[in-house]
């Protein structure tokens, strides 16, 4: 069993366990304030300790600037100190990065998740000069997110090497689903001056990758099973068995929030759930009837077993 004593650290204002938030929408396609703050009070009532608002699962490329921060002022005001939020202020265009890391440091956040550029596909080079930038324009923390199957970008090991050198940089969000490649992230980053650290970010992959020196998760499916999720963290240094079996039981609700595009699956099951969710907006489209009724068919053995 893992020694308690040295289990990886999170770095400050990003916990362990992190959810993915959704944003609410109202039937009309506007930002529902009032539900991202219930949502909030849920999720941090349920076992997350992080809230990330305007990632991939918050529908950020059709967020609105001004819409980010009305939905980051509510769900900052709800939580209160029961967690901390973290923001994406990640894009394909630099200077709009570099505006909404600003902002959210204006705002308060305790720290930025910044996405690969995606459709562009810099180079690895040009991914050194990217973050660079937008770490020195802050004091935040910042934390990388790679998940090359949105964004036909990723981030090679010996790019890690250096932008973990950079005091800021705290970690990556990890969606690669190569776990050969998170340990060699790992192993490359080790001891490196400030800590650098990595949070799985795919939920079919967390037990795998807390296993090997993950600090912790970025999930969807904790809208669902936070408890499940939270638990299953902190089981992994003492028993491994019952990581497993927290693990195991919820794999088939991992895989069924990614059968139609994320999030319109999630967004179903909460609506049907009563939880604040809404619609997706376009491009993307509501789940299936037969989508959200399979989701929630994984959900019925988990929340029975409670």
């Amino acid at each position: 069993m893992m020694n308690e004593a040295t289990w990886n650290v999170p770095p400050p204002g990003v916990g362990r366990a992190v959810t993915a938030m959704v944003s609410p929408f109202k039937q009309d396609g506007s930002l529902d304030v009032e539900g991202g703050a219930k949502l909030a009070d849920h999720l941090v009532n349920n076992g997350t300790d992080t809230i990330l608002i305007n990632g991939t699962t918050g529908e950020s490329p059709t967020v609105h600037f001004e819409e980010t921060w009305e939905l980051y002022r509510a769900v900052r005001n709800s939580i209160g100190d029961r967690g901390t939020v973290i923001v994406g202020t990640g894009s394909n265009d630099l200077t709009k990065t570099l505006a909404a890391t600003e902002r959210a440091e204006e705002e308060g956040a305790d720290a930025v998740l910044v996405v690969t550029p995606y459709y562009n596909r810099p180079s690895q080079r040009m991914l050194v000069h990217y973050y660079r930038t937008v770490a020195e324009s802050t004091s935040l923390p910042v934390v990388l997110y790679d998940v090359p199957s949105r964004t036909g970008c990723t981030i090679e090991v010996p790019t890690y090497v250096q932008l973990a050198a950079i005091p800021n940089i705290v970690g990556v969000k990890d969606a690669t689903g190569n776990i050969g490649k998170a340990g060699d992230i790992l192993a490359a980053t080790r001891g490196t001056h400030g800590g650098f650290v990595l949070w799985s970010g795919s939920d079919e992959m967390n037990l795998p990758l807390l296993a090997i020196g993950a600090v912790g998760v970025v999930s969807v499916s904790a809208h669902l099973v936070g408890p499940e999720i939270a638990a299953m963290i902190d089981a992994l240094p003492h028993d491994l068995v019952r990581a497993q079996d927290l693990h195991v039981r919820c794999m088939r609700l991992h895989r069924s929030l990614f059968q139609e595009t994320s999030p319109a699956p999630l967004k179903g099951a909460l609506n049907a759930l009563g939880l604040p969710a809404g619609p997706v907006r376009p491009p993307i489209m509501d789940a299936l009837p037969d989508t959200v009724s399979d989701v929630l068919s994984a959900l019925e053995p988990i929340e029975a077993s409670r």
